[in-house]
């Protein structure tokens, strides 16, 4: 039997256990309580951010079944038939529950016909009937489907909060892990639980023993080094173009992912910009940073020669955005460097 994966077997239960989510579970919680119930919600956001997991938590403290309620994933099921069918199904009553509740995943993917024949669902529900319609892309939707839901927008999971979650999981599974690399791996999971509990997964599956060091993250994920990152941001701050490309040559001998790089290159440069020309935003996004991090970056914004700003922000933007076409990924970057530490 394979093993079930993590995202699965920590997939939340409750509304407490959807972290980050605060706005939204508690509002879902007071309309229950009031029995002030919508027949159509929209769930909108980014992948991993529990969209369909809050759906399912809603569905069961409405005290619906399991066998009333039904997922359809309208990524492969497009067509107008698909809404056809799911409308002639909704006139039946629910087994054993006051609601029947309909749970459409990705619904941005549906064709122009379905959304036609889906709205006609929307607009004349039966009063047993509740839709929730989860999306990674809002805008693809019609403004007539999105003005007949209650739309919550959800919140990508913060660092701090990803960190904690990836340190609780691994704990529940037996493993430690290092701040370090509960730091990388949340910075690795990009907002989402999902990816989150995915790279800790093949973590753990590579892992010798119980104790997870940032070595072990760094050699099955290809992730940058958060300290050869900080050290190219202090050559660019110290005009240090030779210190700047013996940290990317580092970087890339150790086979480190570049456009990964770049990509944390950038989140910490914005942090020393903001720090320097904002810092009464610190508290805003202090929890983005691990404490060295966050340190680090204090010290870099209050650096005297001021060279980290919106320029050189701009340019790693540029970076990046080559860092994927480029023949060596390296060169994007290197150029960057040259350019922000020699002006």
């Amino acid at each position: 039997m394979s093993e079930l994966a993590l995202y699965r077997k920590y997939r939340p239960q409750k509304f407490e256990e959807m972290l980050g989510q605060e706005h939204i579970t508690s509002v879902l919680s007071a309309s229950i309580k009031s029995g002030r119930i919508s027949h159509a919600y929209l769930f909108s956001g980014s992948r991993g951010t529990g969209k369909t997991s809050m759906a399912r938590i809603f569905a069961r403290a409405l005290g619906t079944s399991e066998d009333d309620i039904y997922e359809m994933d309208a990524a492969s099921n497009t067509g107008v038939d698909d809404v056809r069918a799911l409308q002639e199904a909704v006139y039946t009553l629910p087994y054993h529950s006051k609601y029947k509740v309909y749970i459409i995943d990705e619904v941005h993917m549906m064709s122009k016909s379905a959304f036609n024949a889906l709205l006609k669902t929307l607009e004349e529900p039966p009063e047993h009937v509740i839709f929730i319609l989860a999306t990674t892309d809002p805008e693809k939707l019609l403004e007539t489907v999105i003005s007949r839901c209650q739309h919550f927008k959800f919140r990508r999971p913060t660092e701090k909060i990803l960190r904690e979650a990836a340190i609780a999981i691994a704990k529940k599974e037996g493993y430690s892990l290092e701040t370090s690399s509960a730091d990388l791996i949340a910075l690795l999971g990009d907002g989402s639980f999902r990816d989150m509990e995915g790279i800790l997964q093949k973590i753990i599956s590579s892992s010798p023993d119980k104790k997870i060091s940032t070595d072990e993250v760094l050699a099955v994920t290809g992730a940058p080094n958060p300290e050869i990152v900080n050290r190219v941001i202090k050559a660019i701050e110290d005009g240090d173009t030779e210190k700047g490309l013996s940290a990317i040559g580092e970087a890339y001998s150790a086979d480190a992912d570049m456009k990964a790089f770049v990509k944390l290159l950038v989140h910490k440069v914005r942090g020393a910009m903001l720090l320097r020309y904002a810092p009464s935003l610190a508290k805003d996004f202090e929890n983005e940073f691990s404490e060295t991090d966050f340190a680090f970056l204090k010290k870099i914004s209050a650096s005297k020669s001021g060279r980290i700003g919106p320029r050189v922000l701009s340019r790693l933007l540029s970076a990046y955005e080559e860092s994927g076409r480029a023949h060596l990924p390296q060169i994007p970057l290197e150029i960057a460097v040259v350019e922000l530490s020699t002006k």
